[in-house]
């Protein structure tokens, strides 16, 4: 006799069902909110927003550190700041006592921008959770963080 799924995971004999899979219904999540993201802010990619938001919130920090707080490898992290650079979002600067590292931080200009699109990312945020009620949301954000 099978019986329903518990903890996420299939019982036993259960068939496989890609609708019942989290990698399969995080991506689904995902690309709704990237297609919510891409019209309220189409001149930034969510990384580069994550950076420009997570140096709004912290200021200035090392490149190496920064990645880690938006959860992107150093290649990924380089890469988006080369970008932002190029905007003149982002400046770089040598760390005061190791000149091997890099701090970055945010420019005049990328602050305004900043500032400015936060709203819109509340917007993104709250459409992007709209079929969920704010205690389904609580919730979800809240599993989201143990398994991130």
């Amino acid at each position: 006799m099978s019986g329903p799924a518990t903890k996420g995971k299939p019982a036993e004999g259960e068939p496989y069902r890609l609708d019942e899979q989290i990698g399969f219904l995080l991506r689904k999540a995902n690309q709704r909110h990237l297609a919510i993201f891409a019209r309220h802010i189409p001149d930034l990619t969510p990384p580069q927003f994550a950076v420009l938001a997570r140096l709004w919130e912290i200021g200035e920090t090392s490149q190496n550190q920064l990645g880690q707080l938006v959860a992107m490898d150093a290649a990924t992290v380089k890469g988006v700041i080369d970008r932002l650079r190029a905007r003149k979002l982002v400046q770089l600067s040598e760390h005061e006592f190791d000149r091997r590292r890099v701090v970055v931080g945010l420019s005049a200009e990328g602050a305004s921008l900043v500032e400015a699109l936060l709203e819109d990312a509340g917007r993104i945020t709250a459409e992007t959770a709209k079929p969920l009620t704010q205690r389904e949301t609580a919730t979800l954000l809240r599993l989201l963080a143990r398994i991130g």
